[in-house]
């Protein structure tokens, strides 16, 4: 996946720069799940500072959710679900590479639910191309279409992509704490 990422920060006397210019340095094509693929475009801590540092929080991580007050921002590529249902399609495989690529989200999937996770994020899901269905816990499925925004709180839910096409999602992840039940 070959995302542009522009990345502004300061110089030693507090002017605005580029500071990169290029493609998003965390992005991963899965070669067990042909057409799968994410860019973790940047991230941050739970309280960020201005003027940031010059490190790439994107480098050399593997975590892809925030901590609580964190932020991720991530575009992921779904391939049309048919992918999942074709002859040799290796479900072990993808679940193995899944697991290396993408581990703190990757546990959050349920085995006997395909697709289907809940994050401690509150999540902005915009889609920008193709189309994709939103299910939720209850099994209510919601068409989006691009340019369709998914506000989404801590729920259980998954994507699915019954089209013939790749449907193209940017997620902008906050991280959140999650309330007992007592304290509710």
């Amino acid at each position: 996946m070959l995302i542009r990422r522009v990345v502004t920060g300061h110089d030693g006397n507090g002017r605005s720069v580029l500071l990169s210019d290029g493609p998003a340095p965390h992005a991963v094509a899965f070669e067990s799940i042909p057409g799968h693929a994410f860019a973790r475009v940047w991230a941050t801590g739970c309280c960020p500072v201005l003027p940031a540092g010059g490190t790439d929080p994107t480098e050399g991580q593997t975590k892809l959710l925030p901590a609580p007050g964190g932020t991720s921002f991530l575009i992921v590529t779904f391939p049309p679900d048919s992918t999942m249902n074709a002859p040799g399609f290796d479900s072990v495989a993808a679940a193995r590479e899944c697991a290396g690529r993408m581990p703190d989200l990757a546990c959050t999937f349920e085995p006997a639910c395909p697709g289907m996770h809940t994050t401690d994020t509150v999540d902005y899901a915009i889609v920008l191309s193709g189309e994709v269905w939103l299910e939720v816990d209850d099994g209510s499925e919601t068409l989006l279409r691009p340019m369709d925004v998914v506000v989404q709180q801590g729920t259980r839910h998954a994507w699915r992509n019954k089209s013939d096409a790749p449907a193209v999602v940017a997620f902008f992840m906050i991280g959140a704490s999650r309330q007992s039940e007592a304290a509710r």
